[in-house]
């Protein structure tokens, strides 16, 4: 999972709830604990979470414990983030990218 006490766990059960209908932008990382570019990723999103603290909501989501949500969503390969706003999808990258990339993505729906 992750050291960073600001990324949080997203479910099937609390999807809805934490990320759907969350104020905030939310960030969610679709990954499993098998696949390294997940793990290579994931102190990129730790970083994004303490850099975006109180702006962005940033979760990681197991699709190997969560089937229902990334089939919702089509997420066909892993890592895949995608930025949500006001209950929808605004924003995807897929694969192992740069911390600017997020970043950049994040900026234009922030505010």
């Amino acid at each position: 999972m992750s050291d960073s006490k600001l990324v949080r766990e997203a479910t099937d059960g609390n999807f809805d709830a934490e990320v759907l209908k969350s104020a905030n932008l939310s960030l969610v990382d679709f990954w499993a604990e098998w696949c390294g570019p997940c793990r290579m990723l994931a102190p990129t999103i730790d970083a994004l979470a303490n850099e975006y603290q109180g702006k962005v909501n940033v979760f990681k989501m197991n699709v190997d414990h969560n089937p229902t949500v990334p089939n919702k969503f089509n997420i066909r390969g892993i890592p895949t983030v995608i930025l949500f706003k006001n209950g929808q999808p605004v924003d995807q990258l897929v694969g192992m990218q740069r911390k600017e990339a997020f970043a950049e993505a994040i900026s234009r729906h922030l505010g």
